[in-house]
């Protein structure tokens, strides 16, 4: 009679998952414990890991789920918004198509499909070397010779064909920035990787050369290799991770200015730096003028909080402010609703969305196709 009563208990609808995922995956996980072999439960754990933005546990219960029910139309789809949400966006690709052999009618999957290939199509580009290596381009319209022994392409697929083996890449160019600038008696460089982990990140320090590697949660690494203008002190060098980005402090031998942060090691003309506060930061040039940027960041954070932007960029503005200042209830039915309907709905009330499936709505002059 306990066995039996198992599944109902450890059953839940999407109402009950959108209230509280956190708690769904609780229940889920102990019904599983009693039923290992139950793919909807594993596909509905995998709805909730989405709400809770676990992408990478929400692919695997997908997965789980599809292994135990090939036919799942709904399971490809929690799969293929888990890798989208990746960046893996050819596997999401492959994912949403499998989904919609399933069940033709969803009109769910026909807008991922859609919101895929857009996102495939804007993010290949890929710096290659093509010395001993033969490039076949599909649906290549445009390339521009940069060296001689260098493509760059833009923005489809490239295809390495290397004797008879055939592999596609896609590469996608790293978005991550970097800046430096230097005290009386350190050069700083700035790594802009926000919420970084400690024992993710490697730096290593030698007299003129400064590396570092970042893994990132996408399974890709971030590598920085610098060849210093100057000599520095290893041993008195230190980086530390703060929220919004990692910073690297390279202690000087001497109090001298940098003209700037890289050089061929073929030496270069110091200037003696006057005697200043280690806190006022120096323009990184053979300027004689000396810049506090803690002032002028904070001074462009004022000007961009009060910057009137119109159309698209004011209404974008917005709705991240309101997503910001939101409750959880408010993040989660933006959420909902914005995912269940493809990106036609954006709706704050959880009392509502959290009710119901959001239906596609598109605009009153507008007509939704299926592709």
């Amino acid at each position: 009679m306990a066995e039996a009563a198992v599944p109902d208990a450890g059953r839940l609808s999407e109402g009950d998952i959108d209230q509280d995922p956190a708690a769904a995956v609780e229940k889920l996980t102990a019904a599983l414990e009693q039923k290992p072999d139950d793919a909807e439960y594993y596909c509905q754990r995998a709805y909730a890991h989405i709400l809770l933005q676990n992408y990478h546990d929400a692919i695997t219960d997908a997965k789980k789920s599809l292994a135990l029910s090939p036919n799942n139309a709904v399971a490809f789809l929690r799969q293929g918004i888990g890798e989208y949400h990746m960046k893996n966006y050819t596997s999401a690709l492959e994912s949403f198509n499998e989904g919609q052999k399933q069940d033709n009618a969803d009109t769910t999957l026909a807008i991922w499909i859609k919101r895929c290939e857009e996102a495939i199509n804007s993010s290949f580009v890929t710096n290659l070397s093509v010395s001993g290596v033969y490039l076949a381009f599909a649906n290549v319209f445009d390339f521009l010779l940069l060296e001689s022994d260098t493509i760059l392409i833009c923005p489809f697929n490239i295809f390495i064909i290397m004797g008879d083996q055939i592999s596609q890449h896609q590469l996608r160019p790293s978005k991550i920035k970097y800046d430096w600038y230097q005290t009386e008696s350190h050069v700083i460089v700035t790594i802009m990787i926000k919420n970084a982990k400690k024992e993710d990140i490697s730096i290593q320090f030698s007299e003129k050369e400064l590396s570092a590697l970042v893994r990132l949660s996408s399974d890709e690494d971030y590598n920085l290799k610098l060849h210093l203008l100057h000599s520095v002190v290893p041993e008195q060098s230190t980086f530390r991770v703060l929220s919004t980005k990692i910073e690297i402090k390279m202690k000087k031998p001497e109090a001298l200015q940098w003209e700037k942060l890289e050089g061929d090691g073929g030496g270069s003309k110091l200037k003696q730096l006057a005697p200043v506060s280690d806190s006022m930061h120096l323009y990184p040039s053979s300027s004689h003028y000396t810049k506090n940027w803690d002032k002028l960041v904070v001074e462009i954070k004022e000007e961009e909080k009060n910057e009137k932007l119109e159309g698209d960029a004011a209404l974008n503005k917005l709705f991240q402010q309101i997503y910001s200042d939101g409750t959880d209830e408010v993040k989660r039915a933006m959420n909902k609703s914005f995912m269940e309907s493809g990106g036609t709905v954006l709706s704050t009330n959880w009392s509502d969305v959290g009710k119901r499936k959001v239906e596609v709505n598109p605009p009153d002059d507008m007509e939704w196709k299926k592709f």
